[in-house]
């Protein structure tokens, strides 16, 4: 006996769109003997969601897809609309009912203006680190560091490093000619650089009295180091006569 059954398929399995543009979601069918299928599209995140069922579009898809033979198109996509959707075609009539194929959806976001993180002031000799964040972007932002609209690029000889995909500045110890403008910029291969507002980063020295108080600690413990020692070098003499 000849065995019908239904065929779906995809000619674009994996989709790349810009963000604000509209995504064509391949799905191409053949039946053997029903002539009315039943199609229906799914997603898949934390659970599968319909997308497309009984003939009409899910409310947060409704006014924005249109279904056309069994491939769907998502007009002004967003990045909540990447993930992996699945075309469902079922054809009661042929004797292997149901057939799927994978579409798998990536929406492209240009870069944003990043959140950076830039002390206002800061003790010479301190650690630092400033950091630099744009979540949104896809693919992810690599960062650039500026100080005052000059590119900070970080050698073995540089007081500082930088890592361009975390997007952090570290400095071991600043000085006062560290102190200046900072800002930083993420970019990524689909849109324009973005950066946020440069911002201000004074390198001061300790103030008179944290310098006395840090002196009068030192000499504090100073002081104690040398009255155990004194202690123990008069316990010895006693023992020893």
């Amino acid at each position: 006996p000849v065995c019908l059954s239904v065929t779906v398929s995809s000619s674009k399995p994996k989709v790349e769109v810009h963000e604000h543009t509209d995504a064509v979601l391949a799905c191409e069918f053949r039946t053997e003997k029903d002539q009315s299928p039943r199609i229906e599209w799914k997603k898949k995140g934390k659970g599968v969601t319909f997308v497309y069922f009984n003939n009409k579009f899910t409310s947060s898809y409704a006014g924005r897809a249109k279904i056309e033979g069994a491939t769907l198109t998502i007009h002004s996509v967003t990045q909540k609309d990447s993930g992996e959707y699945r075309c469902e075609v079922t054809a009661s009539e042929d004797h292997v009912n149901l057939g799927e194929a994978i579409v798998t959806l990536n929406v492209l976001v240009p870069p944003h203006v990043p959140s950076c993180e830039v002390p206002s002031s800061v003790f010479v000799g301190s650690g630092l680190e400033l950091h630099c964040k744009d979540k949104l972007s896809v693919p992810p932002a690599t960062y650039h560091w500026y100080k005052d609209n000059k590119a900070l690029t970080a050698t073995a000889d540089t007081p500082y490093s930088i890592d361009t995909n975390k997007g952090t500045l570290k400095f071991k110890s600043v000085s006062k000619t560290d102190s200046g403008m900072y800002r930083c910029e993420s970019s990524n291969s689909v849109g324009a650089p973005k950066s946020c507002v440069a911002q201000q980063l004074k390198v001061i020295d300790y103030p008179l009295n944290m310098t006395i108080l840090i002196a009068g600690a030192a000499g504090f413990v100073t002081l104690v180091l040398f009255c155990c020692i004194c202690v123990c070098v008069c316990r010895r003499c006693c023992k020893s006569e």
